[in-house]
């Protein structure tokens, strides 16, 4: 999709708002990642990159109920959002939602005990995340992050297609263990997302959105083309959902 143009940009959207997530995931695959992080101070400093609506970031609140989290995205209505479901849940006093730019960070050098990064890293490369983000770490500080991953070899060629397009740089595990040592972390621990965790916070609410807005865009070619390639990537990960999916990674500096 090109997000040059403002009409695709707006068509996106209308397809990806008010949706409880951005991308796969859930209450349970957050946690998990968590626990891997280990013991964190009860007054943690933590950052989430990335933040979409915010669901991650309200799970990591009470998971962590003395942390302070600042969560950001450069998208302005998911940051409002965030901040609509902090004060809904009565923690807007320790967990501020920001407009932000995940490649120029206004964050303290070693300030920060943990970093959370759910599906977005892959935006300016993995490699420059880990990079970029490790020095914002205080020693022996955290980061977790989930990201698009091959899981077998050989893929059919119309998924291939789709991920060379989307995400050429896709790695497998193996190698994204390898970039996690190769950049100066240790790696904790990592995990595959479960196939729930495409479907019942993500692509489900998604396709029942999409069915809500054909009426809206009936007649209008290129917007319908729009709403049946979100439908036809689901349709990808029903089919082939074995080849591919999201690894969390959750490693410390070393």
């Amino acid at each position: 999709m090109d997000f040059s143009d403002p009409r695709m940009v707006e068509i996106f959207f209308s397809i990806h708002s008010d949706l409880p997530r951005e991308g796969p995931g859930s209450r349970a695959t957050t946690e998990k990642a968590l626990a891997l992080c280990g013991p964190l101070p009860e007054d943690a400093r933590v950052l989430d990159i990335g933040c979409g609506p915010g669901q991650q970031t309200m799970d990591l609140a009470e998971l962590l109920p003395g942390a302070t989290i600042t969560a950001i995205d450069n998208h302005p209505p998911f940051v409002d959002e965030a901040n609509r479901r902090a004060k809904a849940a009565g923690v807007d006093d320790r967990v501020k939602a920001k407009v932000g730019d995940m490649t120029a960070l206004d964050v303290e050098p070693a300030s920060l005990d943990l970093i959370w990064c759910e599906g977005a890293a892959y935006s300016m490369g993995v490699d420059a995340a880990l990079k970029a983000w490790k020095p914002l770490l205080k020693p022996g500080g955290r980061l977790a992050l989930s990201e698009a991953v091959w899981l077998k070899a050989n893929p059919p060629d119309d998924l291939r297609r789709f991920w060379d397009e989307e995400y050429p740089d896709m790695r497998d595990v193996p190698a994204c263990r390898d970039l996690v040592a190769s950049c100066g972390y240790s790696l904790l621990g990592d995990f595959v997302l479960p196939d729930s965790a495409w479907w019942d916070d993500y692509y489900t609410p998604q396709l029942a959105r999409i069915e809500t807005l054909r009426p809206t865009y009936a007649g209008d070619a290129t917007a319908l083309a729009v709403l049946d390639e979100a439908v036809e990537e689901s349709e990808l990960h029903r089919t082939h959902g074995d080849y591919y999916g999201y690894v969390f990674l959750v490693m410390a500096v070393d």
